[in-house]
């Protein structure tokens, strides 16, 4: 590997606080109620199709886009250490493959700050993703969890 493909060189990462205290958040992340209310950019829907919230568990959703294609999101949990982070393989298909997604929890008070790494093969890759708008699509959705763990919190 070379020094341009070091883990940092191939890491896009999303910071949040949110307003929400860390077992609420969690909760979103790990239910599959809560993830069909936010996994998706705003007017699409998330259908869970498999959610096996354990290491070597699967997860499967689908979303219907506008053109009638259908995106589907798909992995593995690597690992998994409660109210700290979720680490899992993920395919975005057809956008992004071979990726591993990390969410990292920590306690801030009342509140959760959030760390969202999406860790690609190669240097290469990330770019190519940053072009096409990751960080813009990844955004959105979590500006949709803001929203579910603001009404989750009343």
């Amino acid at each position: 590997m070379s020094e341009s493909d070091s883990m940092e060189n191939r890491t896009i990462s999303l910071k949040r606080t949110f307003d929400a205290p860390i077992r609420l958040v969690w909760e979103a992340w790990t239910q599959s109620e809560h993830i069909a209310q936010w996994w998706s950019p705003k007017g699409i829907e998330t259908k869970v199709i498999e959610h096996e919230f354990k290491i070597g568990g699967r997860w499967k959703y689908s979303m219907p886009m506008p053109d009638g294609k259908e995106f589907i999101a798909e992995g593995v949990y690597l690992e998994i250490v409660e109210f700290e982070k979720i680490i899992s393989s993920a395919n975005f298909r057809p956008m992004t493959e071979g990726v591993e997604i990390q969410a990292l929890f920590s306690e801030n008070g009342s509140k959760t700050n959030f760390t969202f790494n999406v860790v690609h093969p190669t240097e290469e890759y990330k770019i190519q993703q940053e072009k096409m708008g990751i960080m813009n699509g990844w955004g959105s959705i979590f500006d949709r969890l803001d929203q579910l763990l603001r009404n989750m919190n009343n």
